[in-house]
């Protein structure tokens, strides 16, 4: 870390003093050969002979940092004086829903919209098939630059769009930004619900209500559904160094891989089937993960297409205190019907063992988390 500190003299101080950079400047075309090469495929196996999707994440991760690093490369420094770090997985659209285990995989990508320090890097994957490589994924990651050290912010080169498809891509960036910040702002911890969620959240209430003793403690579950906090599974993952970055902190891949195997095997339990992932969202990231952490990951069924949010939190055993580190949401769709859920509470909480005020700052509403899907 000594040798990474002594780089913060080669940071700017305005982005003004950046050469501007065009998005092929940070095109990047990576193949992954799971046709040709047995051994590299046994990597990517499940049991049942697919593609782990985690592995997926792991190198979409890896691809926008490579990404944003080719935008802000200076050709006159040996070493880059920018920590890049993944701040948030916007979104990934599956277009197709089978990845085979056999054929190359081909990642492209570049950046797409720039800030005065964060990244927004967009990729696609691709898998070749009959004779030519037809689409299988988008991806939209949010990168942001620190110093040296990983503790501040830092200032990344100015993006100049060339042609009209080029400043497509950057206003749809700059609508991202605009929608992320807007959402940031509507949380139910920030603001109350508007009259037409009030109704949703009455109605959905009064859906659980026993007539038969209409009192507010007596709740029936409706036909065919099932109690939100009954749709839980909950994992333990010791964060070894095996796993780390440059930065000494837990690899974000990792983090997503972790997450989205947890979550599948909740919305298989949930479905009884072997769900296919539609969309992958929200994946934000708000602390970093240290090396010998204990990391609890708790995965909760939202919806009935099956929507799994992922938190993950970080377990101190000596001060027996918890931060959450991320929030992950996967929406995967099952072949055969599947119960309905129902939330019980109007507070669900986030962190079943955690005090009463400790779990009010970091809880959300089980039926708010239905009516925002």
């Amino acid at each position: 870390m000594a040798e990474r500190a002594s780089l913060s003299s080669m940071l700017v101080q305005s982005q003004s003093e950046l050469p501007s950079k065009s998005m092929k400047d940070s095109f990047l075309e990576v193949h992954l050969p799971l046709g040709s090469e047995p051994l590299l495929r046994e990597k990517y196996l499940t049991f049942h002979n697919t593609v782990r999707f985690g592995r997926i994440l792991e190198d979409l991760d890896s691809l926008a940092v490579l990404i944003s690093y080719s935008h802000t490369y200076n050709p006159t420094l040996k070493k880059s004086p920018l920590s890049i770090v993944t701040a948030l997985v916007d979104k990934i659209d599956m277009r197709h829903h089978v990845i085979y285990p056999d054929c190359d995989i081909k990642f492209t990508g570049h950046v797409t919209w720039v800030g005065r320090t964060s990244i927004e890097a967009k990729m696609h994957m691709s898998q070749y098939r009959d004779g030519a490589y037809a689409p299988v994924l988008d991806a939209t990651f949010v990168m942001v630059a620190r110093d040296p050290e990983n503790k501040r912010a830092a200032i990344v080169n100015p993006l100049k769009p060339e042609g009209p498809e080029e400043e497509k891509l950057f206003q749809e960036g700059e609508a991202n930004k605009s929608r992320r910040v807007e959402l940031s702002t509507a949380s139910l911890l920030k603001v109350a619900p508007t009259a037409e969620e009030r109704k949703i959240v009455h109605s959905l209430f009064l859906n659980t209500l026993d007539n038969t003793t209409v009192s507010f403690r007596s709740r029936v579950l409706p036909p065919d559904s099932v109690w939100m906090q009954d749709a839980k599974l909950k994992g333990l993952e010791i964060c070894h160094p095996q796993e780390r970055n440059i930065f000494n902190r837990i690899f974000g891949g990792f983090l997503m891989r972790k997450a989205y195997e947890l979550g599948w095997a909740n919305a298989c339990s949930f479905g009884g089937c072997r769900p296919s992932l539609v969309a992958v969202d929200d994946i934000l990231f708000q602390k970093p993960v240290d090396i010998g952490s204990l990391l609890l990951l708790s995965s909760q069924v939202q919806e009935t297409h099956i929507q799994v949010r992922v938190h993950t939190e970080v377990f101190d055993p000596l001060t027996r205190t918890h931060n959450t580190t991320n929030v992950f949401h996967f929406t995967f769709a099952s072949d055969r019907p599947v119960p309905n859920i129902v939330p019980e509470t109007y507070g669900g909480k986030a962190h079943e063992n955690k005090d009463e005020n400790a779990t009010k700052k970091s809880q959300k509403s089980d039926l708010k988390k239905v009516m925002k899907l």
